[in-house]
């Protein structure tokens, strides 16, 4: 469906309403100003880059480690917790002895998945991890399980990071959870405002967005680093005390007695090393943009992977063995953390500074670590997008070459995320690591079949690797799924087949747009021309509502289509405002065709789309429907709009030999223009002496002006006789006919109108035509009428001219 922009004025128009185009003197300094919306964006975005500086928006090695590795890192910060918060109400005091082990466990995943993703960004450098890997080991169908893994992974990551960095802000700041309003929701106020940020900043570019959110992740690292140090320090020579008690209830320590190797012991640490699978998320970003690394990105990504592993396992561990020597509790508020305990209790009163930058750092970094998924989740929908399995318009980069649409959505789909669960981490993670080890054990086996099947040198080392690091993801895929699941894991247990079905049935419907665009280009290859339509009749029907400048554009755009039949439709569900559009048509001196349609149901598609298959119906004919449309600013536009013109044009698609055509008319630039105009011409012809009315009303000749009630002869001579059925008239001569007006039509005949009503009863339609009409009161769509005169016949049935007529009360006949 084509959308014009031509809007000039309607030929044949009032001079005052013809005056559309734009005069030189209406124009501003540019003839083509830019937008308020494109203006706001250029001064919030700043200035547009060009396509040529994509490869300048490329990250070096420190800043892909800042942009890309924050998630990774920062998952330290709440994985330790997480254990805790399993193991304490079973294992009571003895979960800080156990946490160490599950540490163990946990950072053996960690060296499991960075050399896994090692080779994974060794042999693919273009943005998509185990999405590629997948797809070119398994196919583009088991890809998409990949696919959606990593696209709830992306989505979870910035609500959970981010609710945990606000955590962190009132761990730091007790008393803001006390403020009017916002208090008891100042978790969910702080993330929605941090969210709106990274947004912000990702959408003015890739190198912009580096610069500002690369700077945490080394602050982080080096604050918890000094951290740990000090406490290794003070728990050498004087001894690390344990916390102290804070405001608030703790999560319950229990009392359990039951053996390491009972159901309740097992599946308690089962839930820990599900909790504390949350701290190896984020590790696989790397793989997922090492397209917007600078060059040699293989080389580059995987040195970021060792450094960022490394990190990562230095602050479990150092997280970890503070807990388990200062016995800092979860709290069920989500505040103070395991971590703000822990530094407070490191730093103590002498150095209690440090405790403010810990929390700094920390709420930085979890804040930032959301950025990974605005990094990555915008080049993982594009390259889906670019395999069909998602909107193409996801691979559209934006005003600052980023990848907008994306990040649009990311930002979108967090926000609900976070307000729904208001920014609870406990409430967030039974979402996360399904996606994340999803998408580790895709990667991993599918690293494993392509070191089978090439057999590189050092393959079976590799493959080890990579089977192993599957192995220990899909049995955390599992037990994650079986804990948590009554937690809310069953959500994405239910929605991820759902959207891998989702993306294989967009997929084919691609697939078989492709395949017929093929077929055609295999005709054309072939030498085979293409088929030139030989229309001998072109209809153009114009649906309008009313008579303003948008309805004289649309004509103007429809003379320059030359059709061999032209008209106005209008579709009858108020007869009020039917019979101002009559009058308005009239008054306005329009010489095209008014045909007005009785639409009892109301129901306009349905109607649109008869009537132009009844037009097209005809043999070598092809209907256009011009349909004018209003232009508004996009706010504007939302409120002022139900879309109705797009609807239509939708159902006139549908229908063979037609085509719709969408005219947008700028009313406010053009109402501007033509006030202006207007005001001129009255100065300008100040003083000549009245002025002759420009717009004088056409002469409705032999119109009755006073409508006559139900029932009566509006026009004497219908003599009495028997009724005949509409299609039983075969032949000329007199007859009596009643049926239903289903459509009226005003019609210009050589300076003269003609009044045209279509009566129909249940056997088939009959036109009358009354000249030098055009309007009868009370003849009108809905109304019954009793019509006698003489039958002529016509290609298009019975017809008669000037028959005597009776409007009849509308419920006299059947």
């Amino acid at each position: 469906m084509a959308a014009p922009q031509e809007a000039g004025p309607a030929d044949g128009a009032p001079d005052e309403l013809a005056g559309a185009d734009l005069p030189d003197s209406a124009l501003p300094d540019s003839a083509l100003p830019e937008t308020f919306g494109y203006t706001l964006k250029r001064k919030l975005l700043g200035p547009p880059l060009v396509n040529e500086q994509i490869a300048e928006e490329k990250l070096s090695r420190p800043i892909g480690l800042g942009v890309l590795s924050p998630d990774g890192i920062s998952s330290a910060a709440y994985g330790t917790e997480e254990m805790l918060i399993a193991m304490l109400p079973v294992a009571g005091i003895a979960a800080f002895t156990l946490i160490l082990p599950m540490t163990l466990v946990i950072l053996a995943g960690v060296a499991l998945v960075v050399l896994s993703y090692r080779e994974v960004v060794s042999v693919y450098t273009r943005a998509g991890g185990s999405y590629v890997v997948a797809r070119e080991n398994f196919g583009p169908r088991v890809a998409q399980v990949a696919a959606v893994a990593l696209l709830i992974d992306y989505t979870v990551t910035v609500a959970v990071q981010v609710a945990a960095g606000a955590a962190a802000v009132v761990s730091a700041f007790p008393q803001l959870a006390n403020l009017a309003v916002i208090g008891p929701d100042i978790l969910t106020v702080i993330s929605v405002v941090v969210v709106l940020i990274m947004c912000y900043g990702n959408l003015r570019g890739i190198r912009e967005a580096g610069r500002l959110f690369a700077a945490p992740t080394y602050f982080f690292s080096v604050a918890v680093g000094v951290t740990i140090i000090v406490g290794v320090i003070r728990e050498v020579t004087t001894g690390l005390p344990s916390v102290g008690h804070y405001p608030g209830a703790t999560f319950q320590v229990g009392h359990s007695t039951e053996g390491i190797f009972s159901f309740v012991m097992l599946y308690m640490l089962a839930k820990a090393f599900a909790n504390g699978g949350s701290s190896l998320t984020g590790i696989e970003a790397v793989s997922n943009a090492v397209s917007a690394l600078r060059p040699p990105e293989g080389r580059n990504a995987r040195q970021i992977l060792v450094t960022q592993g490394s990190v990562v396992a230095f602050l479990i561990a150092g997280i970890s063995w503070m807990a388990y020597a200062t016995h800092a509790t979860p709290y069920q508020a989500g505040y103070p953390t395991v971590l703000a305990q822990e530094a407070n209790t490191v730093f103590g009163h002498t150095g209690h500074f440090m405790y403010f930058v810990v929390q700094a750092a920390t709420a930085l970094i979890l804040f930032t670590g959301g950025n990974t998924s605005f990094s990555g989740f915008p080049f993982l929908t594009s390259f889906v997008a670019s395999d069909a399995f998602l909107p193409r318009w996801l691979t559209k980069r934006g005003h600052r070459l980023a990848l907008s649409n994306g990040i649009i959505v990311l930002t979108v789909v967090s926000l609900i995320l976070l307000i729904t669960t208001r920014s609870r981490v406990d409430g967030l993670i039974p979402f996360y690591a399904i996606g994340v080890f999803t998408g580790f054990t895709m990667a991993g086996f599918g690293m494993a079949k392509y070191h089978k099947r090439v057999k590189e040198s050092g393959w079976r080392r590799r493959l080890v690797i990579n089977r192993t690091a599957a192995i220990y993801s899909a049995i955390v895929v599992v037990v994650f799924a079986i804990v948590k699941f009554t937690e809310g894991a069953w959500v994405i247990v239910i929605i991820f087949p759902a959207l891998v079905f989702l993306l294989i049935r967009l997929n084919r419907e691609y697939r078989m747009e492709a395949e017929v665009l093929e077929n055609i280009g295999g005709r054309r290859a072939a030498g085979v021309p293409p088929r030139q339509p030989n229309y001998t009749r072109r209809v153009v029907l114009i649906f309008v509502d009313g008579v303003d400048l948008a309805t004289f554009a649309a004509i103007r755009y429809a003379r320059g289509l030359r059709p061999t039949a032209m008209r106005a439709v209008h579709f009858v569900i108020d007869s009020a405002q039917a019979g101002k559009l009559r009058e308005d048509w009239v008054l306005y001196g329009q010489d095209v065709p008014l045909e007005l349609i009785d639409t009892p149901d109301r129901r306009l598609m349905r109607a649109s789309m008869e009537l132009a298959d009844h037009e097209a119906a005809v043999p070598g004919t092809h209907v256009t429907v011009v349909l004018p449309r209003r232009s508004y600013s996009a706010m504007m536009g939302r409120l002022l709009h139900d879309r109705t013109a797009d609807k239509i044009a939708a159902v006139i698609s549908r229908v063979p030999n037609s085509a719709a055509t969408i005219i947008p008319f700028d009313v406010e630039r053009r109402v501007e223009v033509l006030h202006a105009r207007h005001a001129a011409d009255l100065t300008a012809g100040a003083g000549a002496g009245p002025q002759t009315p420009p717009l004088v009303r056409a002469k409705d000749k032999g119109a009755d002006l006073a409508p006559r009630p139900d029932g009566s002869k509006v026009r004497p001579g219908v003599a009495p006789g028997a009724v005949t059925d509409i299609g039983a008239l075969s032949a000329p001569g007199k007859a009596t006919v009643e049926g239903r007006v289903r459509a009226v039509e005003i019609r210009p005949v050589k300076q003269n109108s003609v009044f045209e009503c279509t009566v129909a009863d249940s056997t088939g339609a009959l036109t009358a035509m009354f000249y030098g009409r055009t309007h009868i009161p009370g003849v009108e769509p809905g109304a019954r009428l009793r019509l006698q005169g003489k039958i002529s016949m016509r290609e298009d049935g019975p017809a008669m001219i000037n028959p005597a007529y009776e409007l009849l009360p509308r419920e006299s006949v059947e």
